[in-house]
């Protein structure tokens, strides 16, 4: 059984600003933002790969889905962190980008374990919010 991920929603302040984020420094495109901005969609979402997307939902919405049945104590929790495979080209720009915007990043770690067995270069970094994000490259 191959299961693909459909999608990992991250708790925000304000769902406008991550999307900016999320579209400047790491190249996702957001999915929903004038719905969002027009009050017709409860959150933004940025879209990752053709089959996964973020959904950068506001905080303020975490009491009404903590009323969902079987979800109860669920809402508003931090996910330890979110990773996002890419070219070593890719990983290169990235790191370029959060640097020259005084983004706060780890330094490169090697080998660490993924989807695909050990990644030659990894590292992390906090969104507005305070999600930590991996960045890492598997082809060197």
């Amino acid at each position: 059984m191959a299961y693909v991920l459909d999608h990992v929603v991250l708790w925000v302040a304000d769902p406008v600003r991550s999307a900016a984020f999320y579209r400047e420094v790491l190249g996702l495109e957001p999915l929903r933002l004038a719905e969002y901005r027009d009050g017709a969609a409860p959150f933004v979402s940025v879209r990752v790969s053709p089959s996964t997307i973020l959904d950068l939902t506001p905080r303020s919405s975490a009491p009404a889905l903590d009323a969902t049945p079987g979800a109860e104590g669920s809402a508003g929790h931090p996910v330890n962190h979110v990773c996002l495979a890419m070219t070593a080209e890719e990983y290169d720009a990235l790191r370029a980008r959060l640097l020259a915007g005084g983004h706060r990043v780890t330094p490169d770690r090697a080998d660490l374990y993924g989807a695909r067995g050990p990644a030659p270069r990894s590292c992390y970094f906090p969104d507005p919010d305070g999600n930590v994000i991996e960045a890492r490259h598997y082809d060197r």
